[in-house]
């Protein structure tokens, strides 16, 4: 396979050769992600300083940006450090004063000398009823006026790095584009007028007056474009790999669907189907699953693992934590009873005799279904015959890690369970190489969950509420918040919550906290289950997982401290019986504004998908997703949020490219090919399907 073209070669250069970058910058630059010629011609301006030239300062509405030619009158040093070096000058109508702070004396009077002429151009504001420019931005002889530009980029700045310095950088980077093969469809280009990719970054380094959001598109489409092509490539190579098809038969399912107390929901019949497709299918599944609090992931989960255990395969659901993996282990085995097969706990937990005995039992196959973390991964982990894989919580697996999936068995068929629902765009981003399945509905009689926000001030009303509701045979869940940067305060604060409840409701108030032993964990969640306890205090979101009918009311202490998925997710422990239900959202004043948001938020809605796009627009993509282990795409132009028509469309053409040229052998192929060089998806070109 052929490397990067040599066309792109001076833009991977050194970055150092670029005008005024010198290894302090480069080091700076460096640090914001800026590392070639490359990176800085994608670093685009986000505003545009406009210069107005003007005979004289006098009548102007300041603060005004502006270049003037003034007279230099007179040079007022200060001793004072804490105070600016003023230079006194005259333009056509009025006096007005320069101002540098940390100035040298020699370089002014060598650059402002007192009686001559110079244009001096910059920020004019008002102080202490005087006006004046402080630090001009440019200072030329009156015959290089022209040299001051109308119309000027802001960049995003880093330390070290000055506006001045990413101007004389990018004009050398703009020599450097090479004249590129179109990649994208005439069509596309006619349509919404946009130019050539050379014309687009020249428009949106050198703007005049505004902002040129046309080219600005082009070039977003250009970055979503290469991305949705290598999920396309990642779609395309898995599929190029032949699955096991599996005989679906649904005997031991139906078994466990008709002991259930409810029936499942349209949408998770929806998915049943869907996903016996796939492992119907010679084709490697490659599925998101993903739902709302409370519709069903886990029940969609097991009936796919009981088809396949009844096909003689083995399957695995991977958790990323050990609470969440014993959670899913104690559920599921409670459902799935009535289908009589083995399910089994691995974590990184087990050692010794007991970790072989359950190797043992994966690799003889007596064991059908294994529940567990990164442990089942391990080396000594062997299957007998493993053909399903389910992830929960995928955000910690990037595509690459799905790609490396299925080494512990011969065409391992992967689905991935989604607990937090994605905003559409997101969803386009990361999972675009996947088949999605969505829950959108919540089972048969849960009724909706009335949410308040509540002051801390009113905390004795709140345990008024309490105290009837547990005089009427309810129960409750106190959630403390967790104090990161202090484990003792943190539990302290639950100790003395769970203390100052029980001397207000009398006996019967359990609590749960990080410190615990497992053991002390599952007595105290034991007990809260039985009903012998009527209220949890629990210090950490996860512990809270069971599924408690009788829980009617949550309270959530500091709720402005929670993030938006984190309240949805505490929400959804209650409001799982026939009974009405409540959240209260105790919170501390003032509140700042994104907390009111967010509170605001939870409380309008139940819907988890409205919620993550509140989320997405609070927060942004990296945060919802975990950007550090999501291996989600760091877009240095296009916007997930303000971009998803574009990423829709992106998606749809690269889909359609590589059904018609899967090799990308055509010309246009060869062209995209050379877009994804230039966005450093060097890996995806060698999956591409040879021949």
């Amino acid at each position: 396979m052929a490397g990067r073209p040599e066309i792109l070669f001076p833009l991977f250069g050194d970055i150092q050769r670029l005008s005024g970058i010198g290894p302090k910058s480069a080091q700076a630059l460096a640090k914001a992600g800026i590392a070639t010629p490359r990176d800085l011609l994608f670093t685009l301006p986000h505003g545009v300083i406009n210069r107005q030239s003007v005979e004289t300062i006098k009548g102007l509405t300041l603060p005004e940006i502006v270049s003037v030619e003034v007279e230099i009158l007179e040079h007022r040093p200060n001793r004072i450090k804490t105070r600016p070096y003023r230079i006194l000058v005259r333009d056509a109508g009025i006096d007005f004063h320069l101002g540098f702070f940390h100035g040298r004396a020699d370089y002014l009077a060598k650059t402002y000398p007192v009686g001559a002429r110079r244009v001096i151009s910059g920020k004019i504001e008002v102080y202490d009823h005087t006006a004046q420019m402080m630090h001009p931005d440019f200072v030329v002889t009156p015959d290089k006026r022209a040299d001051i530009p109308a119309s000027e980029p802001v960049y995003p700045l880093t330390q070290g790095i000055t506006q001045r310095i990413m101007r004389k950088a990018t004009d050398d980077v703009l020599h450097m584009i090479p004249d590129f093969a179109e990649w994208q469809d005439p069509s596309v280009l006619k349509d919404r007028n946009w130019p050539k990719v050379s014309q687009a970054l020249e428009k949106c380094h050198r703007p005049e007056k505004v902002l040129d959001k046309v080219a600005f598109d082009r070039l977003a489409y250009d970055e979503l474009l290469a991305h949705q092509l290598t999920l396309s490539i990642a779609r395309a190579r898995h599929r190029a790999q032949k699955g096991q098809a599996i005989q679906v038969k649904g005997t031991l399912a139906q078994q466990v669907l008709d002991a259930l107390p409810f029936k499942p929901t349209d949408a998770q019949r929806r998915s049943f189907a869907e996903i016996r497709d796939d492992l119907a299918s010679t084709k490697r599944m490659n599925r998101l699953l993903q739902g709302d609090v409370g519709s069903g992931k886990t029940l969609v989960g097991l009936v796919a693992m009981l088809d396949v255990a009844e096909a003689g395969g083995q399957s695995v659901l991977m958790a990323p934590t050990g609470i969440l993996a014993r959670q899913h282990f104690t559920g599921l085995t409670h459902m799935a009873k009535p289908a009589g097969v083995e399910i089994i706990l691995l974590t990184g937990a087990d050692t010794g005799a007991k970790r072989r005995e359950k190797l043992e039992r994966l690799k003889s196959g007596d064991a059908q279904i294994v529940i567990g973390t990164h442990a089942v991964f391990s080396d000594d982990v062997e299957f007998q015959d493993l053909r399903f894989a389910i992830i929960d919580e995928q955000h910690r697996f990037g595509v690459r890690q799905r790609l490396e999936l299925g080494k512990k068995g011969d065409a391992v068929d992967v689905m991935v369970m989604s607990a937090t629902p994605i905003p559409r765009s997101l969803e386009l981003a990361h999972y675009g190489d996947m088949d999605v399945s969505i829950l959108d509905e919540k089972p048969a009689g849960r009724q909706p969950i009335d949410t308040a926000m509540v002051s801390i001030g009113k905390l004795d009303a709140v345990v008024a509420r309490l105290r009837a509701a547990i005089g009427e045979g309810k129960q409750a869940y106190w959630v403390c918040p967790l104090v990161e940067e202090s484990e003792k305060a943190d539990l302290s604060a639950a100790t003395d919550r769970a203390v100052a409840l029980q001397a207000a409701l009398g006996a019967g108030v359990g609590l749960v906290h990080g410190r615990m032993s497992q053991d002390e964990k599952d007595a105290a969640m034991a007990s809260f289950v039985a009903g012998q306890t009527s209220v949890l205090v629990a210090t950490t979101v996860i512990e809270v997982g069971v599924d408690v009918p009788n829980a009617t009311i949550i309270v959530i202490e500091q709720a402005e401290r929670f993030g938006l998925a984190q309240l949805h997710q505490l929400r959804g422990r209650v409001g799982r019986g026939a009974d009405k239900s409540a959240c209260v959202l105790l919170y501390k004043n003032p509140l700042g504004k994104t907390a009111q948001r967010r509170l605001e938020a939870i409380r309008e809605t139940e819907d988890g998908f409205k919620l993550a796009e509140v989320d997405l627009a609070i927060r942004g993509a990296g945060d919802i997703l975990g950007t550090a282990q999501a291996g989600l795409p760091k877009f240095r132009i296009a916007d997930l949020e303000r971009d998803m028509a574009l990423m829709q469309m992106a998606r749809d053409d690269a889909r359609l490219i590589l059904e018609r040229d899967p090799s990308l052998e055509s010309p246009r192929g060869q062209a995209l090919k050379t877009l994804l060089y230039l966005m450093g998806a060097d890996d995806y070109i060698g999956l591409l399907k040879v021949g």
